[in-house]
């Protein structure tokens, strides 16, 4: 099942993981040393994130290697920046309008 980016960074651990990961390719035992959950529950946010396509997995020997894919994010950086040009655009006609009213 492919799933939304969106729902990948909904979760606060999951975006501690892309964080940690965004700087090192850590195997699966050293991310999980970073969090007080279990870690099944690190798969569980592991395996979410590999299905929206946010980290890959590179198996090397017995270890598995999870490496950020930050490209993904851009999904994100666009939803985003429309409506923050949106949100400008009004902020800019309110001030336009306080300062007519204000003369």
């Amino acid at each position: 099942m492919r799933r939304d980016v969106f729902q990948a960074i909904a979760d606060p651990t999951r975006r501690e993981i892309i964080n940690l990961l965004s700087t090192e390719t850590l195997n699966l035992n050293a991310v999980s040393e970073n969090f007080e959950i279990s870690r099944p529950a690190i798969s569980k946010h592991i395996k979410i994130l590999t299905e929206c396509g946010l980290i890959t997995i590179k198996q090397e020997g017995r270890e598995r290697f999870c490496k950020a894919n930050l490209q993904s994010l851009n999904e994100v950086a666009h939803w985003v920046e429309q409506y923050s040009a949106f949100w400008n655009k009004k902020l800019v006609a309110l001030d336009k309008h306080l300062k007519s009213k204000s003369q």
